[in-house]
């Protein structure tokens, strides 16, 4: 597996995707942002994601409690805290965090359609079928979305999730069954790659740590490993 360190520049700041939902709830996406000082979230129908300023600050656990109440399914990502007495883990997966690298070619693809509101039952349908990650109601407001449709069908879709500073998240990668072994997936990820680069910013990819197919996929495109990472819940007490 090729590492960052292979094909990155010492310049290169990417310290702000060791927290990227802070990051993005405190940039790009502010005003999506609830909470306080410590912990930000987005709506429930956005996304389930939560931004942490600082896992070692004593007073995180009540900044919780402050945003999510008692009893509440807290997400937890790019961290790994020591619970407090009373609360407990819902659930975990091993993840990691993919950024691209120079061997990186992105290109605009011709079949692809930019994807909108009108096209969110659709989107949530799709997600449905194939399990690419969490995706609710208003997803799409993130960022750009693409889809490609056959016979009239979306069948196929991707778009950027998380916006930490200078950088954005390609997320939501899926294709039908039916239409797979096709080029599709990794299509889309270059178009969306594309139209990323073209703003100025850089490229990132999430997925878990057991899906070493997708795994070397992005990485014959031209993304690298990062660093691993855990995806979880936590519940409160």
């Amino acid at each position: 597996m090729v590492t960052l360190a292979d094909t990155a520049s010492p310049a290169t700041d990417d310290s702000v995707l060791d927290s990227p939902a802070w990051s993005a709830l405190t940039g790009a996406h502010s005003h999506f942002a609830i909470g306080n000082d410590l912990v930000l979230r987005y709506p429930h129908d956005v996304s389930p994601f939560v931004g942490v300023k600082d896992w070692e600050d004593p007073g995180v656990w009540d900044a919780i409690l402050d945003v999510f109440g008692h009893d509440a399914v807290v997400s937890v990502s790019h961290a790994d805290p020591t619970l407090p007495e009373g609360w407990s883990w819902a659930h975990r997966i091993d993840g990691v965090q993919l950024t691209q690298t120079p061997a990186l070619q992105t290109r605009p693809d011709e079949e692809a359609v930019v994807l909108g509101a009108d096209d969110a039952p659709e989107m949530l349908a799709l997600v449905e079928r194939n399990q690419p990650g969490p995706f609710l109601p208003r997803t799409h407001e993130l960022g750009r979305y693409v889809g490609i449709r056959r016979e009239g069908r979306l069948v196929a879709m991707a778009g950027e999730r998380l916006h930490p500073d200078g950088w954005t998240e390609i997320s939501a990668v899926a294709v039908d069954a039916d239409q797979r072994r096709q080029g599709l997936a990794s299509r889309l990820v270059l178009d969306v790659a594309h139209a990323i680069q073209q703003r100025g910013d850089r490229a990132l990819l999430h997925t878990g740590a057991e899906n070493t197919g997708a795994i070397a996929a992005y990485e014959k495109l031209g993304f690298a490993l990062r660093r691993t990472l855990i995806f979880g819940a936590v519940r409160t007490p």
